[in-house]
């Protein structure tokens, strides 16, 4: 399941480490995405 979210994830969710987001100045809502993708990634490994 988490390997269908990951795909889903990457195609629908913007990638910000792509667009050199600085962590420092992301807002809460890029900040709960980038939370939501590493969760995703992680069980997604196992």
């Amino acid at each position: 399941m988490f390997k269908l979210l990951a795909k889903l994830n990457k195609w629908l969710l913007p990638n910000y480490s792509k667009q050199q987001l600085d962590l420092s100045k992301a807002t809460k809502f890029q900040k709960a995405i980038i939370a939501w993708k590493y969760y995703v990634t992680i069980h997604a490994l196992d």
